[in-house]
C-alpha cells in the first residue's frame, strides 16, 4: 500500500500512526472482545477512554482547572449555533469579527440575538484582518466571537497581526477549529474555544469545546437539555450516545500529538512547513501568487493560484500521479489549496513545493 501525501482540508489526513492503531483496534480492542465502536459507552472500559481523552487534551493544551471541557457530537457549526443559545439571553447583543467564509456562516447560525457586526475584511476579499483599533465593540455584548484560523481563505491571527484581542470584561469567544494545537494557546485569554475535530484534532464528527466555568452559570436561551453545556458537563458529555468511534479516534490523536514533543514542537514544525511552502510561491517569479497580507498568512491553510485557471486541472492531475491529494481551492475561491495540519510531516511539504518547480519548468 502506498499513502499519498493528503493535504485535503477535512476531513483531513490523521497522523500514521493513529491509523494503524485504529486498524489493529478495530475488529478486538484489548480484552473487551468487541471493537471499540460496539461497547457501551455507559461501560467502565469506555468511560476511561473518554476521560483520558479529557486529561490528554488538558495536558496537551495547558487547559487551566477553571475551565470545562466538552466533547459534543457534530462540528464546528453547530457550537456556532449554540453557543448563542448558551450564553446570550434573548434579544442581547453578541458582537462578531468576520475575517473568511467560516466567519461569515458562523452569522447563519444567530437568530434570536442581536448580532454587531464588529469588524470585517469582507471589502478586501478577506485578505487581512482589520486592525483592533477599528473594531467596534459593544460595551453590553454577551461574547466577541472571532475565527482565529480562516480555513479557505487562508486568514490567521498571527503574532505579527498583534496580540491576543483584547476585549475588556466582555468574553473572547474563538473558533479554532483548523489550527487548535498547532502552536501554544494562551486559553485564560479566551472565554470559550471551540474546535471541529476533522482538521487537527482527530476524525469529523466530534467537536471540542473549552470554556470557562463561570459563564456555564448564565441563564441564555429555553432550549432543551440536550442544547444546554451545562447540563452536557454534568453527563460527562453523554447526555445521549456519543460518537464513540470519533472520541476514541480523538484521544488517540491526541496523545499522539503529546508523544510528539506537544503544541511547542508542532509550533516548530508548523512554522518550517509553512515557510517551504510560502518560500516556493514567493520565489516563483509570480507563476505562483497568494493574495494574503503576509502578516496574517494561516500556517496551516494555504491558498495559491496559477496564472492560468486553464492550468487548474493540469496541475491537480500531474499532483495525484505524483502522490499529492486535497489540493483543489475551495469553490467560493478557486485555485489551489495546501492544508498543513499537525499530522502533514515536512516530507510531504517538501514533495509538493519539489512539484511545484517541475510543473513551473513545464509550464512556465
Amino acid at each position: 500500500m502506498a499513502r499519498s501525501y493528503n493535504f485535503s482540508p477535512g476531513p483531513a489526513a490523521l497522523p500514521e500512526a493513529v491509523l494503524r492503531q485504529v486498524q489493529q483496534d478495530m475488529l478486538e480492542w484489548g480484552e473487551t472482545g468487541a471493537s471499540v465502536v460496539e461497547i457501551s459507552h455507559r461501560g467502565p472500559e469506555f468511560l476511561e477512554v473518554a476521560r483520558q481523552a479529557e486529561a490528554d487534551l488538558r495536558t496537551l493544551l495547558a487547559i487551566p482547572d477553571d475551565y470545562a471541557v466538552l466533547f459534543p457530537a457534530g462540528g464546528a457549526t453547530t457550537q456556532q449555533a449554540l453557543i448563542a443559545l448558551n450564553f446570550a439571553s434573548p434579544g442581547q447583543r453578541v458582537d462578531y469579527v468576520v475575517t473568511g467564509h467560516w466567519g461569515r456562516t458562523a452569522l447563519k447560525q444567530l437568530a434570536t440575538v442581536d448580532v454587531n457586526i464588529a469588524a470585517s475584511s469582507e471589502d478586501d476579499g478577506f485578505r487581512t484582518i482589520p486592525a483592533r483599533a477599528s473594531w467596534r465593540l459593544s460595551k453590553d455584548a454577551a461574547y466577541v466571537h472571532v475565527t482565529s484560523n480562516e480555513t479557505i481563505h487562508g486568514v490567521e491571527f498571527r503574532p505579527a497581526w498583534g496580540p491576543v484581542p483584547d476585549t475588556g470584561d466582555v468574553p473572547l469567544f474563538a473558533d479554532f477549529s483548523s489550527n487548535i494545537a498547532s502552536e501554544p494557546i494562551d486559553i485564560s485569554r479566551y472565554g470559550l474555544i471551540y474546535a471541529g475535530a476533522q482538521k487537527n484534532l482527530g476524525p469529523v464528527g466530534i467537536a471540542v469545546v473549552i470554556v470557562r466555568r463561570d459563564l456555564l452559570e448564565r441563564a441564555g436561551h429555553p432550549r432543551a437539555d440536550i442544547f444546554n453545556y451545562a447540563s452536557q458537563l454534568r453527563a460527562e458529555s453523554m447526555l445521549n450516545t456519543p460518537p464513540t468511534w470519533n472520541w476514541y479516534v480523538l484521544g488517540l490523536t491526541v496523545r499522539w500529538m503529546i508523544e510528539q514533543g506537544g503544541t511547542a514542537e508542532f509550533d516548530r514544525r508548523s512554522a518550517e512547513k509553512s515557510a517551504l511552502l510560502y518560500e516556493a510561491i514567493d520565489g516563483s517569479g509570480g507563476f505562483y501568487r497568494n493574495d494574503v497580507d503576509p502578516a496574517v498568512r494561516s500556517r496551516m491553510n494555504v491558498p495559491f493560484f496559477l496564472p492560468d485557471p486553464a492550468l487548474d486541472a493540469p496541475f491537480l492531475d500531474g499532483a495525484r500521479e505524483a502522490g499529492l491529494i486535497g489540493l483543489k481551492g475551495h469553490r467560493v475561491l478557486g485555485g489551489m489549496r495546501a492544508s498543513i495540519y499537525n499530522a502533514m510531516p515536512v516530507e510531504g511539504v517538501r514533495a509538493l513545493v519539489g512539484y511545484m518547480r517541475e510543473f513551473q519548468a513545464r509550464h512556465g
